[in-house]
């Protein structure tokens, strides 16, 4: 098993990885957006609900904007997962 500070560690290169290659989100719509652009009700949507929709965030330079949202995202799961593997483990 892996020490704290090991898995402090992993868990920020991973964020850190995961920072890079946000850059290389493909700008075409996944398969669920696909299916709905090709079966016509994709304007019927009434909104998002992410935080970091299309990898974006307002108020924050082009070219930082999936960077920092890539490394939001995986910093808040990370800490989501990391809290709750932490109370599991306890009980």
């Amino acid at each position: 098993m892996l020490k704290i500070r090991n898995r402090l560690i992993v868990g920020l290169l991973v964020i850190l990885i995961a920072g890079l290659l946000s850059n290389f989100a493909s700008s075409h719509p996944d398969g669920l957006e696909q299916v709905a652009e090709d079966l016509g009700f994709i304007n019927q949507a009434t909104g998002h609900t992410s935080i970091f929709y299309d990898y974006s965030l307002p108020g924050t330079p082009a070219g930082l904007t999936s960077s920092l949202a890539g490394i939001l995202g995986s910093a808040l799961v990370f800490v989501l997962v990391y809290g709750l593997s932490s109370i599991i483990r306890k009980v």
